[in-house]
């Protein structure tokens, strides 16, 4: 099998507008579907990001105290799954839970070095 990286961007617009409800449930469908995804051992981590960065640009010399990406750009978590294709990847993350906050998914086969 091989890896592939899900890149999750964007989504954090409106969640000052949910109640604490509709936040609960949310995390159980992303436990529901992360469980899932480590039960058939396709899982291999993944985690939220903080909002806070830096961006380095100009070969590292200049430093910007945010992400340069905003909005619906902003990588708000990563997943990496095990997958026998890019098709078969792209098929599993149509079932990810952040669509249900305006979210995009971006599937990156991960490169042997």
């Amino acid at each position: 099998m091989k890896e592939f990286l899900l890149l999750i961007r964007g989504g954090h617009d409106d969640t000052g507008t949910r109640s604490p409800e509709e936040m609960q449930k949310h995390m159980e469908h992303w436990q529901q579907w992360m469980g899932n995804l480590a039960q058939q051992n396709l899982l291999v981590g993944g985690q939220p990001l903080m909002n806070e960065g830096k961006t380095l640009i100009e070969r590292g010399e200049k430093v910007i105290d945010r992400p340069l990406a905003e909005g619906k750009e902003l990588v708000g978590g990563y997943l990496l799954i095990r997958s026998n294709s890019l098709e078969e990847a792209t098929n599993i993350s149509k079932d990810c839970p952040g669509f249900e906050y305006g979210c995009t998914v971006e599937v990156r086969e991960i490169s042997p070095m």
